[in-house]
């Protein structure tokens, strides 16, 4: 004889399954620790702050 599945219990693990999935996609893709996120915001300002000391001339605004 088949085995007797609940449908009801295997659409939500089936559900539990695609949630787990996607969290941990989205911790690999999002998951930083806050020291990383320092360094990265610290080293954003750094090339920000070089390519503005490096600029030819001054930000003129084009109002006509």
């Amino acid at each position: 004889m088949a085995t007797i599945v609940n449908l009801r219990q295997a659409r939500k693990a089936r559900a539990r399954a695609e949630k787990e999935t996607k969290a941990e996609s989205n911790r690999a893709k999002f998951g930083l620790t806050k020291a990383e996120k320092t360094k990265q915001r610290l080293e954003a300002k750094k090339l920000r702050d070089h390519l503005d000391q490096s600029r030819l001339t001054e930000k003129q605004d084009k109002t006509d």
